[in-house]
């Protein structure tokens, strides 16, 4: 029978939520504990080199980028950065387009040259005037009509959450730029760069760095609270998890990953597509609406990474309908699960010494930055709260 152990704070989930708040309150001098119920740290963050030697994204893509200098130098504690435009491109009717939506993609479409100036009046003609747009169809043919949405947006969502867009929240779709002239980025934000060294070795620097947070792997929440006492608990989990799922599981979609590693010469082979030596794939990201193939996008991080390697591995995502059994990776953005939320919310306000953070908790699609300025906002509070165990605060 494991011994009971008295602690400050009890942790569940060693991602970027549980990780950043640990090292603020151990720095602070409380005793902390945080556990997972993988075999690993950094959530789905986590990152590893694989049988071929590469290093990849075990749990999907994650493409670090921010506007708060705060968080960049929080985190670069912790690690050196390296700089990445993301690049994506989009596959449909079989060829590749320049994505998302710029300059680039309207030449594409018409077969010659053009301007920034007949790219917008061909979409001041095509676009659908809505004011206030209500949800995600409405979002993108209200910037680019439906010929382009139908393209390069309704297979896609409808794969990845087995919903139509009109059914989804504007903010999903919001999240994709349009633009009119050559940028071809990916993401909008100042800062955009990986860790260095992988996300995993950042996490095991701020571990370092942190003497007063212990790390347990392969511990679930309910054997955790059990084995360590605790003064205050920070979930990171599932928050309709935490309260047992009283009012109902609230929607989730999940993903299989299949991955497919390839030798130099096999990539030999691809140069013509990939447009250049040692890739299978001419982006790293390619995106794959069409409603007949069951996968949404490939991935192949080696072009973020920079890794110097001959072989090169490409991961396909595969959406899936959610179960107790599934990882849950992302919220759904509906009106329903919403209201179904807010329920859970309510419960979640009356624990008066349990702190609920980062994705799964608060059931939104965060970015990692801020999940990270979550965690950081949520250890000032804890510790104008608690104060510190030479100073501790009345409760």
């Amino acid at each position: 029978m494991l011994e009971d152990v008295s602690i400050d704070f009890l942790i569940i989930g060693a991602g970027f939520s549980g990780l950043v708040i640990g090292e603020q309150l151990a720095k602070a001098g409380w005793k902390c504990v945080v556990v997972d119920r993988r075999s690993h740290l950094g959530g789905n963050a986590y990152d590893a080199t694989d049988a071929a030697g590469v290093l990849t994204h075990r749990y999907g893509p994650h493409y670090f980028r921010s506007n708060s200098q705060r968080i960049v130098d929080h985190l670069s504690q912790f690690t050196d950065w390296r700089p990445v435009d993301y690049k994506i491109k989009s596959h449909t009717g079989g060829r590749y387009w320049s994505f998302p939506i710029n300059l680039n993609t309207f030449e594409e479409m018409i077969g010659k040259p053009s301007t920034s100036e007949e790219f917008e009046r061909w979409l001041e003609e095509k676009r659908i005037p809505i004011s206030d747009p209500k949800n995600s169809e409405e979002v993108i043919i209200s910037q680019v009509g439906r010929e382009l949405y139908e393209r390069f947006f309704e297979g896609y969502t409808i794969k990845q959450w087995k919903r139509h867009p009109r059914d989804l929240d504007p903010s999903l779709c919001a999240r994709i730029p349009i633009r009119t002239n050559r940028d071809d980025r990916y993401l909008r934000e100042e800062f955009q760069a990986l860790p260095k060294d992988g996300y995993t070795a950042m996490f095991e620097r701020m571990l370092e760095a942190s003497p007063g947070l212990e790390l347990h792997l392969g511990i679930d929440a309910n054997e955790a609270r059990a084995r360590w006492k605790h003064q205050h608990l920070v979930f990171t989990g599932p928050v309709d998890e935490f309260f047992d799922r009283r009012f109902g599981a609230l929607p989730y979609r999940s993903l299989r990953f299949e991955s497919e590693s390839f030798s130099a010469d096999q990539l030999r082979g691809r140069e013509s597509i990939s447009g250049k030596p040692g890739f299978w794939q001419p982006a790293m990201q390619v995106n794959y609406p069409d409603a007949e193939l069951p996968f949404t996008r490939i991935v192949e991080i080696k072009h973020a990474t920079g890794q110097k390697i001959d072989a090169s591995t490409i991961v396909r995502e595969f959406p899936k309908d959610w179960t107790p059994d599934d990882e849950p990776y992302y919220p759904v953005p509906a009106d329903d699960a919403a209201a179904l939320y807010g329920k859970y919310a309510e419960l979640a306000k009356a624990e008066k010494h349990t702190s609920f953070i980062g994705r799964l908790a608060s059931y939104r699609y965060y970015n990692m930055d801020q999940v990270t300025g979550m965690a950081l906002a949520e250890a000032a509070k804890l510790l104008n709260r608690y104060g510190s165990p030479d100073t501790p605060q009345t409760t």
